[in-house]
């Protein structure tokens, strides 16, 4: 990140939680530490010569994907071309950037319940295939497996060893009931307090690769828990769903004729957190799914906006991101927890 850069964003703190971040005015004292925004992120632009401001707000940050009529990611627009609203009330994007190269933390979520036992082993290659195509090693991507059947276990931590992945998924034998909604409020936790990568830039994209059915039988937490767990961690859920009953390959890509429960459920998860939901008919299917899922997350934008509504009551917020340009389809988490919490303020420095 550049000297520059830092300078215009100074003294922002960036609270994870809720996907808010805050900041407040404060007396004169010497500054607090900086905490830098994603890189690529400029605020608006500043008249010339005029002197620095003191912004006393909240922003909430957002990470969206654009795709086109052929579901082709589209990565040259720019901030005028995006449309925020809250509550159906517009919005000021303050912040805006590319988010194409940050480093990764991947947490995998491995069904290993009795139901799916037939098909342990295509979970097994998919999570593989997954991480092979995602994992680069000189960007200091991350990630951790996790299986899930009476309850969730963390089977292997942090890592960005491919083979290491590899021997722990391998490892797995099925059995047991289903607690898929505990395992996604367990891993958004994890997600949420992830290792920083090195260096001085701590910005990390969190994703959630969840390969399931979308059955629950033994789960503590409801739905609604586990998609507003991920919602607060700012964890993007890609769900593969093992369920291979009513796909149809007429058209010659795999397409479901049928939505059961569990992909419902799926469809939720990936809905509600800016994610997305495959139903690949083999093993054989899934390559091109894969490389799309790692292309995306580093082919998003990065908007941030100040609520026009001040109010940190904890309720939660209805987002929509929408383009004038024709055709294309913008997808982002769908809302978020207005919480309060404390953060110096920034200043936006004069540009001469």
């Amino acid at each position: 990140m550049t000297a520059y850069r830092a300078l215009l964003v100074a003294w922002v703190l960036i609270l994870v939680p809720g996907g808010v971040a805050f900041a407040q005015q404060k007396p004169a004292q010497p500054p607090a530490p900086q905490v830098p925004v994603p890189s690529g992120v400029a605020p608006a632009p500043q008249q010339k010569g005029a002197p620095p401001i003191q912004v006393t707000t909240r922003l909430v940050h957002l990470v969206a994907t654009v795709t086109d009529r052929h579901h082709d990611l589209v990565t040259n627009l720019d901030q005028s071309d995006f449309k925020v609203s809250e509550d159906g009330v517009p919005q000021q994007i303050r912040f805006f950037g590319r988010e194409t190269d940050l480093p990764l933390r991947i947490g995998m979520l491995l069904d290993t319940s009795n139901s799916i036992r037939d098909r342990l082993e295509f979970e097994q290659d998919a999570a593989i295939d997954f991480l092979d195509s995602v994992i680069r090693h000189n960007k200091d991507d991350r990630a951790f497996l996790m299986t899930f059947d009476n309850e969730p276990e963390v089977i292997q931590d942090y890592t960005g060893d491919l083979d290491q992945l590899s021997t722990a998924i391998r490892a797995q034998r099925a059995g047991g009931g289903t607690a898929l909604n505990d395992a996604i409020v367990l891993a958004s936790q994890k997600l949420l307090n992830s290792p920083p990568p090195k260096g001085n830039d701590t910005d990390v994209r969190r994703v959630m690769v969840l390969i399931s059915d979308g059955d629950d039988n033994l789960s503590d937490h409801a739905l609604s828990d586990a998609v507003e767990s991920a919602i607060r961690a700012e964890a993007s859920i890609y769900c593969i769903s093992t369920n291979t009953e009513w796909l149809s390959t007429d058209s010659g890509v795999p397409e479901k004729y049928h939505i059961e429960a569990g992909d419902k459920v799926l469809t939720e998860f990936a809905d509600q957190s800016g994610g997305r939901v495959f139903f690949p008919y083999k093993v054989e299917d899934l390559a091109q799914s894969f490389l799309d899922i790692g292309d995306e997350l580093r082919s998003q934008y990065f908007i941030a906006y100040a609520p026009t509504n001040p109010a940190t009551d904890g309720k939660y917020r209805t987002i929509s991101v929408t383009t004038d340009r024709k055709g294309l389809t913008v997808r982002t988490r769908r809302g978020y927890y207005s919480t309060a919490g404390p953060a110096p303020a920034f200043t936006t420095p004069s540009q001469n």
